[in-house]
């Protein structure tokens, strides 16, 4: 899969957990607890990726490197509006208004990418650059995905006792 069909790939599936949540209230703790779960989790591998293979192989060419760095900026904001939200209880008016804006910048962050950074992205690397960049990527995330399931299960074990 070629680096940019993963990553939007990675947006459709963020923007659905986004439509799952949207229409739950401050009662529905549990379906909002397990839905920011996945959220956060394909958050955090999303950012991962981008930050360590896709955004370095761009970032050095003019056509690419002043939205790379509002990218990284971006990422920032998003990681730390997650942060905010894990310490908030989900049944709370002021969690239901910072996922909204979390998934504002989301949204916008995809929207720039999707629209403006493929584009110049494009420019700099060839067809075969773009599928080795997506090949590194997918196997990333494999890895990333493989430790988070071994960071639950070793969670739910200490809590067994």
């Amino acid at each position: 899969m070629n680096a940019f069909q993963l990553l939007k790939e990675d947006h459709q599936k963020v923007s659905g957990i986004f439509q799952q949540l949207e229409p739950t209230t401050e009662r529905a703790e549990k379906t909002r607890t397990e839905l920011f779960d996945k959220l956060r989790e394909e958050l955090e591998i999303h950012t991962k990726i981008e930050e360590s293979i896709f955004y370095p192989s761009i970032k050095q060419a003019a056509e690419t490197r002043e939205i790379v760095l509002e990218g990284f900026e971006e990422h920032h904001v998003v990681k730390m509006l997650l942060k905010e939200l894990e310490s908030i209880p989900v049944d709370t008016e002021q969690w239901t208004a910072k996922l909204k804006v979390l998934q504002e910048n989301v949204e916008h962050h995809v929207e720039e990418e999707e629209n403006e950074m493929f584009q110049k992205a494009r420019q700099v690397l060839s067809e075969d650059e773009i599928e080795r960049l997506g090949a590194r990527m997918e196997e990333m995330k494999q890895e990333l995905k493989t430790d988070k399931m071994e960071d639950r299960l070793k969670k739910s074990a200490k809590s067994l006792g």
